[in-house]
């Protein structure tokens, strides 16, 4: 350890030059037989030191230090588990599909074949929303099958009725 601190004493008087063969004979101690005590000798002692003095040694350290271990493996991703269909839903799981200023707005989950309905209560005025069973989904689409409030592309839009055919042709 005296031996440490007489080369890092040195190696704050000598000139650039000399700092070379200073730093050689450290890393032959910290190479050599008691390696790791002399590598944390040479730790402590560049702590009080200046900066330039630090930075030399501090090249020294890295030089020695033992090598990093490899890195390892990312763990493998987490299967992705099925949605579960019984999972409340939020806005952003639903896709708009029908909108009535009077007050009906039915969504469709975007996974799944699950349609909800959104009205007024008439006693508390207050928005609600209900899940539709199958049956009550074939009947909103035939009533409102010719409606102008069907989402683009989401619901039976009646085709416009075809123009009369002249009689005899």
């Amino acid at each position: 350890m005296d031996t440490i601190n007489q080369l890092v004493a040195t190696l704050r008087q000598a000139s650039y030059t000399e700092r070379e063969g200073i730093k050689e004979q450290l890393l032959a101690l910290v190479r050599g037989p008691g390696g790791p005590a002399m590598r944390e000798a040479l730790e402590t002692a560049r702590k009080g030191e200046l900066l330039e003095v630090q930075w030399e040694i501090e090249e020294v350290l890295e030089k020695t230090a033992p090598p990093k271990p490899a890195a390892a493996a990312p763990p493998p991703p987490p299967p992705e588990e099925k949605p579960d269909p019984n999972k409340p839903l939020t806005a952003k799981d639903l896709v708009l599909v029908y909108d009535d200023p009077r007050g009906l707005v039915l969504h469709k989950s975007k996974v799944g074949n699950r349609w909800f309905a959104t009205q007024v209560d008439p006693k508390t005025r207050q928005p609600q929303t209900f899940e539709l069973h199958p049956q009550e989904i074939e009947q909103l689409k035939t009533q409102l099958a010719g409606s102008p409030y069907w989402a683009l592309g989401h619901g039976p839009v009646a085709a416009p009725p075809a123009p009369p055919r002249p009689a005899g042709r």
